[in-house]
């Protein structure tokens, strides 16, 4: 990425913010493409073959329905009737399964801020069955516990559990009970929006994030690979 994202795609997406609706969209769509989408591009290509270094099997298309998100929002299935997402959001994954139920790197920025989080978020019912069957070998808890500690002690933030009571076949005395009242595994970290990401050292610090975060990628990709099908 010869430079870093341009200050337009921020003023851009604050007066989105303002002017949320299909109508302004398609008013300043040629703004939309030179400042954000054309650059996010680049930048999906650019850190793709950077984390192929680390993974060399991950998957990276620079399109629409590939790493990068659709603008417009599915009001359909979301709390905010918004017809215009306000982040733009960019998915690196690994393995054939659906890139959504995939272990990945992703990253989204706004108009204030810079998100990054490796794993996957939430777990839907086929692989939260077979997470709690992997933690059940005590090998599989024991590591993903390190993992969890030491992206913590870097300074990063660690999904917290979803359920209050444990699942059936969990004995709360076990050690490593904790880890089945998650539904989903991921690490975190939230940057504002500066100087470095209008530069290329955007690619630097974001490889930066994924490399600190990989082996929690890589423990979340090997349970994806344990998913049997009905």
């Amino acid at each position: 990425m010869q430079e870093g994202f341009k200050k337009e795609a921020i003023t851009y997406l604050e007066e989105l913010s303002l002017n949320n609706s299909k109508e302004w969209f398609e008013l300043h769509k040629q703004e939309y493409i030179k400042f954000i989408k054309e650059p996010t591009e680049y930048f999906v290509q650019d850190m793709g073959e950077h984390l192929q270094v680390l993974t060399p099997s991950i998957n990276f298309r620079p399109k629409v329905g590939g790493s990068l998100f659709k603008i417009y929002r599915d009001v359909r299935f979301s709390k905010n009737k918004t017809p215009m997402k306000s982040r733009i959001g960019i998915l690196f994954w690994q393995g054939n399964s659906h890139r959504m139920q995939s272990s990945a790197f992703y990253m989204h920025f706004n108009k204030q801020e810079i998100f990054y989080a490796v794993g996957l978020r939430k777990f839907k019912t086929p692989l939260l069955k077979a997470y709690r069957e992997y933690i059940k070998i005590e090998k599989n808890a024991k590591k993903l516990e390190k993992i969890l500690h030491d992206i913590e002690a870097k300074g990063y933030d660690v999904i917290q559990p979803h359920y209050k009571r444990y699942p059936t076949g969990f004995d709360k005395e076990n050690k490593y009970a904790y880890l089945s009242l998650y539904n989903g595994m991921c690490g975190s970290k939230i940057f504002k929006i500066d100087d470095v990401f209008y530069s290329p050292e955007i690619i630097d610090r974001s490889f930066k994030v994924f490399e600190d975060m990989s082996r929690l990628q890589e423990w979340v990709y090997n349970l994806t690979l344990s998913v049997r099908e009905d």
